[in-house]
């Protein structure tokens, strides 16, 4: 099985139906990414598509050293801050994957509820935190990236990646506590 640095070599070497594979691989994630710096199901499209095409004209760019994720979710939070200075929509959005999000806020805030209903509770509750936080907890928890790799992602320090991971942490819980009533 091909590896990511190899498909990246492959594409640079003119094979661009390659690149397939990263649509298919970050898809998901760079929807959820510019989900929560927009809050709008349609505009989080158009910045997911526009990364990808700043990414496959930009991929000589890339250093292969570094991992593709990071330097891809780089893109895309750049692209929702210049496309949020530009636009005012609103909407809500239902996430896919909010498991280990669950269990890392607090414990008493979902329990009991049904999964099904946990996802929409806690997208609710995300849409009303800073959108900073929300993009922290989503690439922390549900990309699993490391606090070092989210600062790079959005040009923070690793420790205000740790600051707002924590405030992150506690306006959620607070506002699923505020949503469930």
């Amino acid at each position: 099985m091909m590896d990511e640095k190899q498909r990246i070599n492959q594409i640079l070497s003119g094979d661009t139906s390659a690149f397939g594979y990263f649509v298919d691989t970050y898809q998901e994630m760079a929807m959820a990414i510019a989900f929560r710096i927009c809050q709008n199901k349609e505009e989080a499209e158009d910045i997911a598509q526009n990364a990808f095409v700043k990414a496959f004209k930009n991929l000589h760019t890339f250093k292969i050293k570094s991992k593709f994720s990071t330097w891809f979710y780089r893109i895309v939070y750049n692209t929702a801050q210049t496309q949020m200075r530009k636009s005012v929509y609103k909407t809500e959005f239902v996430a896919s994957k909010h498991e280990e999000l669950n269990e890392q806020t607090d414990d008493h805030a979902v329990a009991g509820i049904p999964s099904e209903e946990q996802e929409k509770l806690i997208d609710r509750a995300m849409a009303k935190i800073p959108n900073s936080e929300a993009v922290v907890l989503t690439l922390f928890y549900l990309e699993e990236n490391s606090i070092k790799e989210v600062a790079e992602i959005m040009g923070l320090t690793t420790s205000n990646v740790k600051v707002k991971l924590h405030r992150g942490r506690k306006n959620l819980a607070e506002a699923i506590k505020k949503e469930d009533g």
